[in-house]
């Protein structure tokens, strides 16, 4: 097992936190549309959004359209991506298409907003996580130089979602490998961050070590984790309701 901190000895399993470990190194690197210093700072952003003033009066609005001003940024990142971590962070339950063709429109590409709502969703689970244990949360990664490597699946297409994606079927050899083998059909959730596929692989690589690996999710003849099957869901669905998570 390995010690998040040392002077709490707080265990935690150690394919966990070589996972967390992993997740961290690839913020660090450039991903497929930001360098490693845009992903870092977009994960600074993510958290420095938990206080900004602005979102915590939106968030009480009956709309967040209803309640003017500006977020309180680190003063790194374009107004369109500080809009979409902000929004990401504090308020995902109210997100709407509207919203979401407004900061297209506004110069963010909808795969840039892909990666930054992937690097969102991997500080937000690791930060969760080690609030739940009572510790602070982890220093962010150093940026490491590099170039994105701009490569859009030639697979992707529209569908039901906002953004394209990547059908099984239409998944290039060796991509998107957390996806059901033999090309059967994947739950949506599968496909969210498909249009920049290294994002998907690396967030459902954190999932597979922080929740369950796909195939575990439906093994009901055996229990990967300290808790059941049954305790797991009772706490992901108790979660999901909070976060006002439509899944």
């Amino acid at each position: 097992m390995a010690t998040v901190d040392d002077t709490l000895m707080v265990p935690v399993r150690d394919d966990l936190a070589a996972a967390q470990a992993r997740a961290w190194a690839r913020i660090a690197r450039p991903g497929t549309w930001w360098s490693g210093a845009e992903r870092v700072a977009i994960a600074a952003e993510s958290r420095h959004a938990a206080g900004c003033r602005w979102c915590r009066e939106r968030k009480l609005g009956l709309s967040p359209d209803a309640v003017a001003g500006t977020h309180d940024s680190l003063g790194a990142l374009p107004a369109g991506v500080v809009e979409i971590v902000h929004r990401v962070r504090t308020d995902p339950g109210r997100l709407t298409e509207r919203w979401y063709r407004g900061v297209i429109a506004g110069g963010v590409s909808e795969e840039r907003y892909v990666e930054t709502v992937s690097v969102v969703a991997h500080v937000v689970a690791i930060d969760t996580m080690m609030r739940g244990l009572g510790q602070d949360p982890q220093p962010l990664p150093t940026p490491q130089p590099g170039r994105p490597s701009a490569r859009r699946p030639r697979g992707a297409r529209s569908g039901p979602a906002w953004v394209a994606w990547v059908e099984p079927e239409d998944a290039a050899a060796g991509e998107l490998c957390h996806y059901p083998p033999d090309r059967r059909p994947a739950a949506n959730i599968l496909k969210a961050l498909s249009l920049v596929p290294a994002e998907a692989e690396g967030f459902f690589d954190l999932v597979g070590h922080q929740y369950l690996p796909g195939p575990a999710m439906r093994d009901f003849t055996r229990e990967y984790r300290a808790i059941s099957h049954a305790q797991i869901e009772l706490l992901a669905a108790r979660v999901s309701a909070l976060n006002q998570c439509l899944y």
